[in-house]
């Protein structure tokens, strides 16, 4: 970088003063709102059950995204275990978890759970905390729960092997963080955006572009963001993940978070994209949104049968998506019980309506659930 010369933008004289043309987003900010009044009258039909089954999804998602993001995996069922231990939702057997994990989850619940206690340095420093309880980095040591001091140079993005690494972006100097920080916690706070979707994009960028930690800036910037969409929403549950379609659209991700940075303070491409992106996972989370309450009317339906556990199990799995066909000796698999046992429990559920036997020949007979708008 020349001297004097201005590269990026909190450089500029009037950052952090982000400019945007409403216009250029009215139709995706207008998509984007239809579909978040869509899930929530999806969610709302669904029982507390499937409401928290539905949470704990989105959620799992989040945690496994936001680090995978990173660069960093995490074990699937390690997360699913925590979260689920957390809403109090019987997933059977709970898989060991790792501090690593522990800590990203309670990043995570916190900023959405608890999306209205206000937003402090107290609580990022926490929130940091929780992503790194060893105090390192990978084989990094790391300042944890305070600010960066850029003792060994300033805080850089970049790629590429050593010697021939390629800066995508410097954050501002350490010795400007506190003002910044400051000003950040009290906008952020403020009621003066005048679209909640739009301070969930605008702080998230505004939090990365600082870059204020050693590591975590990322996953700390994304969670901020959730927790504005949260309070947007006002309700803790989460029904889509953010993060994950960011994974789906990594590198579109950064591209965009690099050419922001490094150009005017008109915003206007960045939150297109951050809509867009926003707008996607929503239309995910439809399809999952539909399958868990086609779950709940079917029990709904069925309330008053006394089904025995085998069959509750199966139909469950059958609910939830059954890879390959159901056949009589894959139920006595999967239920662990006889032959004879296996048949006799399908038997029982063809006489009912529940299930019927597929068109498809072969060898095996196989059979599938009776669609509820044909019962």
């Amino acid at each position: 970088m020349k001297s004097g010369e201005k590269i990026y933008i909190w450089e500029r004289d009037d950052w952090p003063c982000f400019t945007y043309d409403l216009s250029q987003l009215a139709i995706v900010l207008a998509q984007t709102s239809q579909l978040q009044g869509r899930l929530f009258e999806k969610i709302h039909s669904l029982g507390i059950l499937q409401r928290k089954e539905a949470s704990l999804q989105a959620l799992t998602d989040e945690v496994l995204k936001t680090s995978a993001i990173e660069g960093e995996s995490l074990n699937h069922d390690a997360v699913r275990s925590s979260i689920a231990r957390r809403l109090g939702i019987d997933i059977g057997a709970l898989a060991p978890t790792d501090r690593n994990v522990e800590g990203v989850v309670e990043l995570v619940l916190d900023a959405t759970a608890n999306y209205e206690q206000p937003l402090a340095q107290e609580r990022l420093f926490a929130w940091h905390a929780a992503l790194f309880p060893t105090g390192y980095s990978g084989m990094s040591p790391i300042r944890v729960g305070q600010w960066r001091d850029d003792v060994s140079g300033p805080m850089q993005v970049v790629s590429g092997p050593i010697g021939k690494q390629k800066v995508h972006f410097e954050a501002p100097p350490a010795s400007r963080l506190p003002i910044e920080i400051t000003a950040f916690l009290r906008w952020f706070e403020s009621g003066q955006e005048e679209n909640p979707l739009l301070k969930a994009g605008l702080a998230h960028l505004r939090f990365v572009t600082l870059h204020p930690f050693d590591d975590g800036n990322g996953r700390i910037a994304r969670a901020i963001g959730d927790m504005a969409l949260a309070r947007a929403e006002q309700m803790p549950q989460r029904c889509y993940s953010l993060s994950a379609q960011i994974q789906k659209e990594r590198k579109d991700y950064y591209d965009q978070l690099e050419h922001t940075q490094k150009g005017t303070l008109d915003v206007t491409p960045w939150l297109a994209w951050f809509l867009g992106c926003l707008s996607r996972a929503m239309q995910g989370a439809e399809s999952s949104l539909a399958a868990a309450l086609g779950k709940s009317r079917f029990w709904q339906q069925w309330a008053g049968v006394p089904f025995n556990a085998r069959q509750i199990k199966i139909l469950n799995r059958l609910l939830d998506g059954f890879e390959g066909k159901l056949t009589s000796s894959k139920w006595a698999a999967i239920s662990k019980c006889s032959a004879d046992t296996a048949l006799r429990d399908i038997n029982e559920l063809v006489a009912l309506g529940v299930l019927c036997k597929t068109d498809s020949g072969g060898r095996s007979t196989s059979y599938e659930l009776i669609p509820l708008s044909y019962v």
